[in-house]
């Protein structure tokens, strides 16, 4: 167990018919492939997926020799249609030996009756019952015969007879009567006049004994209806389908349902443990917060508020089709091993010798990427004689061991020491959406002068105006040339909690930067910001100045790593969870609940909410709980989560979170409808910004013609119950704690609607990829980026300024994160930086998602200028003029170049959050 609490700490601490040889991964290129208009150059960066088995090939499908009496196609009468449905069944590829066990217990109990039953419905009702048309239940065949197939996707049909007044087939239900729960990639019917019917499953049926054996799975085609518009025989099933998706807000869950519903972060504590375990629930009038899917679990002993806890790697309930599929698991099992064997061996070091808990110079943290981790010769020598398993993992493993070289370094080993690196992350960094223009001299605070002191800053004119080129303060501002990075509101409501954790130290910090005139950034003041001790302290505020000399050069270097780890802080804690995972839950919940499968916004939004809820839970079990990931990696501590609770209540906005009104927010861009984003950057080479707004604009016009499709008039949106009720729902019961905030969007008109989408769609998609794939490339190399610090500046007088004096290389290392913090840390964001070898990108969609001509036109439209926006991303790469992605040991920007292979890129645009 001990490992396993490591392991999740590490985490973020033969037939020639196609069937049979469908390679390993292949997709059914008509029913879960995945399609990109015109590839074009993509291909070099990705795998081609392999085609698999359609229904017109299904007879050919045969992997296993065929039984002497074969189930009859039966004879259709001049006036019935003879149909068949060819249904996909994707197969796990790795099962345990209970499983394979299981899977033939299945295969013999169908041959002898025990079988899967489909039933086709129409889109018609019958005037005689009043219900819609419905054919008789007919078995699936194939199950005993292809029990051994080694393919993952095989093929099973069932044949029916209909009446030639049937109509056409609107839906499928699936009575699965084996022991087991099986995967439907996708359902094609065949034989109707109106041609085959598509169903685009990728979904799991429960058995009997788990749903009831009234209550069957019901899968609609892939023809879109708007509320309004649903054929009469589906009517009744559409109903009843959301009202099971709601479930009925009681009891536990399962991990076999399929609800969702809606709860507080109550789950990140326990109590139980003993004090200092607890913490307090997210959610509410004390810390507001977005609401989280609904678990059910019993309350914890000690406290009745706080919902006990499942420790991983138990299950923590997601709706059962919300869970990983196999590609991705075997993604997080392979960084698990890779976690367990980096983390051994700093934890064996730092638990037997003590004084190898710091890195005592650079050559240590250097050693991490070139050799791993080593033992000094006697403790090496020691260890092997008394653990000679030791040795065994140093041999065996020595390629694990090592770190992968991040790309911060690999251009320029020095550059992360350098001011214009510094302020160059600023714009292309893991985290450029805090840079803000300076407004007004002296930045003024938003928080109570009576608390936090005066709200002026100590920045005065004399300290910049030596880098001003030349200009003065108000000339500087007038004509847009200071930049700032502000996190003193932010931290200073909670330094004293969290300078007074041990091995903690933080301030509040504001960096102001000049643009030069060749379009780059430098740091020309930092100021660290304290709660005041008393009405003169002198330690509250304290401003720091490019140096003159040796000393100041090195206590500059330490206000830096203090401004990065409040960057750091920010980054992980607002802009990547909360506002690209957690604000986003509650409309993928809402969507479920009040969104048909049918409906032609439900299918829009779908690949954008793959993954995203069960990564979030895990997050709950591993990242953000209580002494989690982030408590233990970052400076806040134990305060994380309520410092992400206050950044929701008093910045969080979702009017605001569109790319072009973040940036005209953040002052960066004003509005220029002669632009052609409709926006003026103020800094022209702003890596994240030029490049998102190229995505931005390809997001917005897909929606706008998406929109279009369904959508004439305005009544058409506000008399849609079912998109009204997702969107008030998502509002209401998603975040109630905002419910009356003025701000919130309105939902009336098409260009409303577009405009909300294209939001939802760039903060799933894009934004979070700019937050989160660069993470371990430019952070991997702590000194660049450390996520805590443990020393505050020394002020001259003080013993610890003398120990910087004396060894300032020992001092800088000494404040930053210790050996084990350094690779859990490490460790953590390798995983969070991996694209899965399953990853869906922007632009592309799985085959047969629609069968409507002209979203699929919109779809490829758009592929293709997602293709263009990536071509001009590799010429702006390339460009010298570009100073902040071009120049010598600069990295190229490519964290919003849509493509990617598996793996750790600095790139790649996926269309959720799916890690």
């Amino acid at each position: 167990m001990a490992s396993m609490e490591l392991l999740g700490r590490s985490l973020l601490q033969g037939s020639a018919g196609p069937a049979a040889a469908a390679p390993r991964g292949a997709r059914d290129r008509r029913s879960g492939g995945l399609c990109y208009a015109s590839l074009g150059g993509r291909s070099s960066r990705r795998a081609v997926r392999s085609k698999a088995p359609v229904g017109a090939l299904a007879e050919r499908v045969v992997l296993a020799p065929a039984p002497a009496e074969r189930v009859a196609r039966p004879e259709a009468h001049p006036q019935s249609v003879a149909a068949r449905a060819v249904v996909t069944v994707r197969r796990k590829r790795k099962d345990d030996a209970k499983g394979r066990v299981a899977e033939q217990m299945d295969a013999y109990a169908d041959k002898l009756g025990r079988s899967v039953l489909l039933e086709l419905v129409s889109t018609d009702t019958d005037p005689r019952k009043g219900g819609p048309k419905k054919s008789r239940k007919s078995r699936l065949t194939g199950w005993f015969e292809k029990r051994d197939a080694k393919a993952e996707l095989v093929v099973y049909t069932a044949e029916f007879t209909v009446d030639s007044s049937f109509g056409e087939p609107g839906a499928v239900t699936v009575l699965n009567r084996h022991q087991r729960e099986f995967f439907v990639e996708s359902i094609v019917v065949e034989g109707f006049p109106s041609g085959p019917a598509h169903f685009a499953c990728r979904s799991w049926v429960q058995p009997t004994r788990v749903a009831g054996a009234n209550n069957p799975r019901v899968f609609f085609s892939n023809t879109p209806y708007l509320p309004a518009k649903t054929p009469p025989g589906l009517r009744e099933l559409r109903r009843r389908e959301l009202k099971d998706l709601r479930g009925s807000g009681t009891g536990q869950r399962e991990t076999t349902d399929r609800a969702y519903d809606y709860d507080v972060y109550n789950d990140l504590g326990n109590p139980d443990k003993g004090p200092g375990f607890e913490r307090p629930v997210l959610g509410g009038e004390k810390m507001p917060y977005p609401r989280r899917m609904r678990t059910a679990r019993p309350s914890t002993v000690t406290d009745g508020d706080a919902e006990s806890r499942l420790e991983y790697p138990e299950p923590i309930y997601v709706s059962r089709d919300e869970e990983f599929e196999e590609g991705k698991n075997e993604m997080i099992s392979e960084g698990a091993i890779k976690a367990i064997l980096h983390n051994f061996m700093p934890l064996l070091v730092s638990s037997v010798s003590p004084d190898s808990r710091d890195f005592a110079g650079f050559h240590d943290v250097d050693n991490l990427f070139k050799e791993g981790l080593r033992l000094k010769q006697a403790l090496h020598d020691q260890l092997f004689q008394k653990i000679p398993f030791v040795r065994k993992i140093q041999e065996n493993s020595e390629g694990l061991l090592r770190y992968d070289t991040p790309d911060i370094i690999k251009k320029d080993k020095f550059a992360w020491l350098r001011d214009d690196e510094f302020a160059r992350q600023a714009l292309a960094g893991i985290n450029p959406v805090n840079i803000e223009r300076l407004q007004e001299f002296p930045p003024v605070s938003k928080l109570d002068p009576a608390v936090y002191g005066p709200p002026e800053s100590a920045i005065t004119e004399e300290h910049i105006i030596g880098s001003l080129d030349g200009m003065s303060v108000k000339q500087a501002l007038e004509e847009n040339k200071l930049y700032m990075l502000d996190y003193h509101d932010i931290f200073m409501p909670f330094l004293d909690r969290i300078n007074s954790l041990d091995g903690r130290k933080a301030y509040g910090t504001r960096t102001l930067f000049f643009l030069t005139a060749g379009g780059t950034l430098k740091p020309i003041a930092i100021e660290l910001c304290l709660p005041p001790m008393t009405e003169d302290c002198k330690r509250a505020k304290r401003v720091f100045t490019p140096p003159a000399d040796a000393t100041s050069i090195w206590l500059w270097q330490l206000a830096k790593a203090h401004v990065c780890s409040n960057d750091a802080g920010v980054h992980q804690l607002v802009n990547h969870w909360l506002r690209t995972h957690a604000c986003m839950e509650p409309f993928i919940i809402a969507a479920h609940r009040q969104m048909s499968a049918m409906h032609p916004i439900f299918k829009l939004l779908k690949p954008h909410m793959r993954y995203t809820l069960k990564i979030n839970a895990l997050a709950r079990q591993i990242l953000i709980n209580g002494d989690g990931v982030i408590e233990s990696g970052f400076t806040p501590g134990r305060y994380c989560m309520e410092m992400s609770s206050y950044a929701y209540d008093n910045l969080w906005r979702l009017d605001q979170e569109g790319l072009p009104a973040d940036l005209i927010r953040r002052g960066m861009a004003v509005e220029d409808a002669s632009q052609p984003h409709g926006l003026r950057l103020l800094i022209e080479d702003y890596p994240y910004a030029t490049d998102g707004l190229l995505l931005w604009s390809a997001i917005s016009r897909w929606c706008e013609a998406y929109v279009a499709a369904y959508y004439q008039s305005d009544e058409a949106v506000r008399a849609d119950y079912e998109l009204q009720s997702w969107y008030t729902e998502a509002v209401q019961s998603g975040h109630p704690d905002k419910r009356d905030a003025p701000w919130w969007p309105r939902l009336s008109t098409p260009a409303d609607l577009a405009s909300l989408l294209t939001t939802l769609v760039w903060l799933c998609s894009a934004q979070h990829a700019a937050l989160n794939f660069g993470q371990y490339p430019l952070g991997g190399y702590i000194p660049n980026r450390p996520p805590l610090m443990r020393r505050l500046v020394p002020t001259e007088g003080d013993a610890e300024y003398e120990h910087l004096v004396a060894d300032p290389h020992r001092f800088y290392l000494s404040a930053l994160p210790g050996l084990t913090q350094t690779t859990t840390f490490m460790t953590v964001i390798d995983t969070l930086s991996t694209h899965s070898a399953d990853e869906e990108y922007l632009g592309e969609r799985p085959d047969g998602w629609t069968a409507d001509p002209a979203a699929l036109a919109a779809a490829r439209e758009f592929a293709a200028e997602v293709r263009r926006a990536e071509e001009e991303i590799e010429r702006r790469n390339a460009d010298p003029s570009r100073r902040n992605r071009c120049g010598a040991g600069v990295l190229p920007y490519e964290l919003m170049a849509p493509s990617s292979g598996p793996g750790i890129t600095a790139r790649g645009v996926p269309n959720s959050v799916t890690i």
